[in-house]
């Protein structure tokens, strides 16, 4: 609401001058009144910045919170999956979703396809399928022992492509504790929308017994 500014005429004063002073004081109260209305769009974008921040700086940590123990998105690379990943090769990648809250205490299953921490370099994620648990006894593939028995901790992982797969045929059973998600859909390309099933291959069955180690050896 304007404030009215009132100021005394003298006496004598003919009707022109107190029309211009009326005018004068009339430009004075829109000059007001336009400062105030500044004033108040100034405070009002003061306000929403500050409740911008506050809820940008609260939200940041949920995502990076949502993202570190729920779940990701990521790229898969290379042919070492194939066929369940990848299938076009070099032509398309697969965008799949990683599921951090479903390994939080470790807990995985044979076929699962996870991704895990390279036990060779600790800067790069691998996404392997999960072919053997600890205490399983499994017919390895090019390892330098025939067969292995996956100790207390660990699992055994291997690529789906054998043969174009860098997996524990090559740096042995990997420790539960490298686990970094497990990859439950694939969400890019549109064709591809997929629920990933936890299988093992046919020819990754497990040996059932020591029995068998010795019957299959050389």
């Amino acid at each position: 609401m304007s404030r009215p500014l009132l100021y005394p005429l003298a006496e004598g004063t003919t009707r022109a001058q107190s029309l211009a002073v009326r005018e004068r004081c009339g430009d004075a109260g829109r000059v007001w009144t336009s400062w105030a209305g500044m004033a108040q769009s100034q405070g009002w974008v003061r306000r929403y910045f500050k409740a911008f921040c506050k809820g940008f700086f609260v939200a940041v940590p949920v995502a990076v919170t949502f993202l570190d123990q729920v779940a990701c998105v990521a790229r898969v690379e290379g042919t070492s999956m194939q066929p369940s990943l990848n299938p076009g090769g070099s032509q398309s990648s697969d965008v799949v979703l990683l599921n951090h809250w479903k390994v939080r205490n470790f807990e995985v299953q044979r076929g699962d396809i996870v991704s895990l921490v390279s036990p060779k370099n600790p800067e790069q994620k691998i996404i392997k399928r999960v072919i053997a648990l600890e205490g399983d006894i499994v017919k390895t593939i090019g390892h330098k022992n025939r067969y292995v028995r996956v100790p207390r901790g660990h699992i055994w992982v291997e690529g789906d492509h054998h043969g174009h797969s860098f997996d524990s045929n090559s740096f042995g059973p990997v420790s539960l504790g490298l686990l970094h998600a497990h990859a439950t859909h694939i969400l890019w390309p549109p064709e591809r929308w997929q629920k990933l099933e936890s299988v093992l291959p046919p020819e990754r069955l497990l040996v059932q017994s020591e029995e068998d180690c010795l019957q299959g050896s050389p």
